[in-house]
């Protein structure tokens, strides 16, 4: 072997070893926690460690969530901290204790402490009006008439903290949605514009407004911008280095990737712009950082800090506030304050874009936990994993044997399957689907994920919002939930929607956070923040009031309408959500311009070969779906102008398929004749030559909705169609939610929007395209793939060499 040779032989050795330690990493970094820290504690917590690495480790993995840290804290030790998963997009650099997440409202905390801080000094008091230390804080009168006592100018410091002051959850500038970075000036200032919601002290109404008016009092009273003082008056304080309410070089380096993902089945990145309601929700730091905190909550023996305020003003943080009636709520002056186990705990959450946190504690245990992902929204099994942690501290303190953590699996297709359907109890109606393994429930707020229990398989709801309800099927055939029961609905399509809110239905707002107004069985519906479902009750014309709980309770949703009457902004709860268009307007096709001429793709295509294949594969049978049953229609749009690229791609109008797929196509039709519906196919069989021909025509960016020639497509091979409903008694189609070859996410099997008859049809269609072997593509409604089509080589015969039957 001469030089060249063994310095090549050497490369490759490297190479073949780094590649074999990368896999190694990646495959144990997801079980394995990083960055254990303990410290020495009087109580042995190695098998509560064991015991939450085994929960998180699962957690994790069941509801993909990227990165996950946690800390426990016993007074003033951390007995362990770690992280969990991956901190980037690439899944290369593992989470870690130190790793930085956005932490949300947990920001409230630390704002309402400085405040503290002044009380203690003289210079600030919580019962006088703010008024008199922010004179630009003013709402404006509620209308004549109002029940709500408009007089923001005596709205107190303590109304804010507590969340009693009765202002809107979000200010008209700065809302959580806004991108345009203002000043806190600028969003206290808009304020000016809103009315209250409540009279003062009357209810609770969770407000981000009314923390960053508390925000902007320290700015005003300091001369320090709120972030640089925040740094001195606390986190320096108390060294938490690693920590800041502004995104600094050093944070940005140091942050997990936070992600967003959408009911639809979409994961995006989470943008990262500071909120104009940075008081409320822009901390940014770690779970060693937090424990540190937590440090000065436990320090001393009764519960307060001699570092950042006195016990005594700490203690009175943890007083909630009453009611007229003189029963407690939930919050204090910023904690949120609940029972636990039968003892007091104190904490709050935070969710903001990509990040969901937990800092939960026991002061009278000297106890608490935080937990912090870099996943939207997910803060329901985030607190499951923190009170999981709690209960097995306080076991092992108290020595008695440490609690389950209960754990659940997919529902098996057969089970599934009997539960699909709608269903309703009085006005309250609930959807039930089921889809690649998952069975949701569309009821109340949240759509709920339905498992079942590893140990006895009762099917319970699991998901990143919430765990255990229990949900069933009776022998009367009503389903359950918790302890109510829903009739069920027959199985025929919903009314039309009413014709006046016909226009409201869309999307409304950004890419980063849309807006759906749709409608659920003669309601409007209200979308908002990925995540949660509001009905709306109708005011009056183009007005419509948020349910009396929620996010929103209180306020309205304005539709502001052009000449023709048709929306063009949505203004809910003070947001301006600008209209949205989305696709196509019904009955037209939806249009993309080429990257490239298509008589020069077709040239190279042709000419080009599919990807060679190795193995054994079944013959090809193609068929004629219309040779076994002619009551199926056709409308192949590649053998005319009407598709997605307006050219001819095929020279004859013909549905092929291999015969095993056609005759499961011909029984799904046959099953939907009942229902007085039948199908109507776009596409069947398609030669590999026209993939390519639809990659290379289309951008990069909608390259989700076309198969790679690479890989071939299950059109290639004969066992896939494309297709939709058609009625019956007028040969019409079936209006869907969105239209054939529509390029965006309303063409998603599970997109949310629309009306509720226009997604009975398309579930319809899956489930019986399902009953007879096929599956739905994740991002096409009118895509099926047959369960066989593995057994088949990749085609590329052209139509016209294919005999006709």
């Amino acid at each position: 072997m001469n030089a060249d040779s063994i310095w090549q032989y050497a490369v490759r050795v490297f190479v073949c070893l780094t590649v074999l330690l990368w896999q190694t990493h990646h495959a144990f970094a997801q079980s394995l926690p990083t960055a254990v820290v303990t410290s020495h504690s009087p109580t042995d917590y190695s098998a509560v460690i064991s015991n939450l690495e085994q929960v998180i480790r699962r957690q994790i993995a069941e509801k993909d969530i990227p990165a996950f840290s946690i800390a426990l804290v016993d007074d003033q030790n951390v007995v362990w901290s770690a992280g969990f998963g991956f901190a980037d997009e690439l899944q290369t650099l593992p989470a870690t204790a130190d790793t930085v997440y956005r932490v949300g409202s947990v920001s409230k905390l630390f704002t309402d402490i400085a405040v503290m801080q002044l009380v203690e000094r003289g210079e600030l008091k919580l019962n006088e009006p703010v008024s008199q230390y922010l004179p630009e804080f003013t709402t404006r009168r509620n209308e004549e008439g109002s029940q709500v006592d408009s007089r923001s100018q005596s709205i107190t410091l303590a109304q804010l903290m507590s969340h009693r002051a009765g202002l809107v959850r979000e200010p008209p500038v700065g809302h959580y949605f806004d991108d345009s970075l203002p000043t806190l000036a600028d969003t206290v200032k808009s304020l000016q514009t809103t009315e209250l919601i409540y009279s003062p002290d009357t209810q609770t109404k969770y407000s981000n407004a009314g923390v960053t008016v508390v925000g902007r009092v320290l700015e005003n009273m300091t001369g320090v911008s709120f972030s640089e003082y925040m740094k001195q008056a606390i986190l320096d304080p108390l060294e938490m280095l690693d920590s800041s309410f502004d995104r600094t070089e050093a944070i940005s380096e140091n942050s997990a990737a936070g992600m967003m993902w959408t009911y639809d089945g979409r994961r995006f990145k989470a943008p990262h712009f500071p909120l104009g309601t940075a008081p409320a929700g822009n901390l940014y730091s770690t779970v060693n950082d937090m424990a540190k905190f937590m440090h000065c909550i436990f320090r001393d023996g009764d519960g307060g800090s001699q570092t950042i305020v006195s016990p005594a003003t700490f203690s009175r943080m943890l007083e909630p506030a009453k009611n007229p009636d003189g029963s407690l709520q939930e919050f204090g002056l910023g904690f949120h304050v609940g029972q636990f186990e039968g003892l007091r705990k104190i904490g709050h959450g935070g969710a903001v874009y990509g990040f969901s946190t937990q800092f939960e504690a026991l002061p009278e245990k000297k106890l608490g936990v935080i937990a912090m992902t870099s996943l939207d929204g997910v803060n329901g099994v985030v607190q499951r994993i923190t009170d999981h942690a709690l209960r097995l501290m306080l076991a092992t303190k108290a020595g008695h044997p440490l609690p389950e953590f209960p754990t659940t699996e997919s529902v098996d297709y057969q089970r599934a399957v009997q539960l699909v359907g709608n269903y309703a109890l009085g006005q309250q109606a609930v959807h039930v689907v089921q889809l690649d393994g998952h069975v949701y429930v569309y009821s109340g707020t949240f759509r709920s994920e339905v498992r079942a229990s590893t140990s006895g398989g009762v099917l319970v709801v699991d998901d990143v919002f919430g765990y255990g309800t229990p949900v069933g099927k009776t022998e009367d055939g009503r389903l359950r939930i918790g302890d109510r029961y829903f009739e069920q609905l027959p199985d025929s399509p919903p009314a039309e929607i009413l014709p006046k809110w016909q226009h409201l239905i869309g999307e409304y707002g950004w890419d980063f956070n849309t807006l759906y107004v749709l409608e659920e069985n003669g309601q409007l519906y209200a979308l908002i923040e990925w995540f949660y479902f509001y009905p709306l009750t109708e005011v009056r014309e183009n007005i419509f009031a948020f349910p009396d709980y929620g996010l929103y309770h209180g306020e309205q949703i304005v539709f502001e309408t052009d000449r023709d009457g048709n929306p063009t902004n949505a203004i809910a709860a003070s947001v301006r959500f600008p209209r949205r268009e989305v696709g196509t307007k019904n009955g037209e096709t939806f249009r993309i311009t080429p990257v490239r001429a298509i008589k020069e793709i077709r040239q190279e295509a042709i000419q080009a070969e599919p990807p060679a294949e190795v193995g054994e594969f079944e013959p090809s049978t193609l068929v004629d779906v219309n040779s076994i049953d002619p009551g199926v229609r056709l409308d192949i749009r590649y053998a005319s102008t009407n598709n997605f690229t307006g050219s001819v791609f095929y020279q004859s109008s013909r549905a092929l398929m291999q015969r095993p797929a056609a005759e499961a196509t011909v029984q799904a039709h046959q099953k939907l004749a009942p229902y007085g519906l039948g199908l109507l196919i776009h596409d069947a069989y398609r030669p590999w030559f026209v993939t390519k021909m639809f990659w290379e025509a289309t951008p990069d960016a909608m390259k989700d909705f076309v198969a790679n020639p690479k890989n071939g497509s299950r059109h290639n091979r004969g066992c896939a169609v494309d297709l939709t409903l058609y009625d019956l008694t007028t040969k019409e189609p079936i209006q869907m939610v969105a239209g054939y070859d529509e390029f965006s996410a309303r063409s998603f099997p599970l997109y949310p929007g629309g009306t509720s008859r226009q997604r009975w049809y398309r579930e319809k269609l899956r489930q019986v395209m399902e009953s007879v072997g096929f599956t739905v593509y994740e991002f096409e409604w009118w895509h099926f793939d047959f369960r066989d089509w593995k057994n088949y080589r990749i085609g590329n015969i052209p139509f016209e060499k294919v005999p006709a039957p």
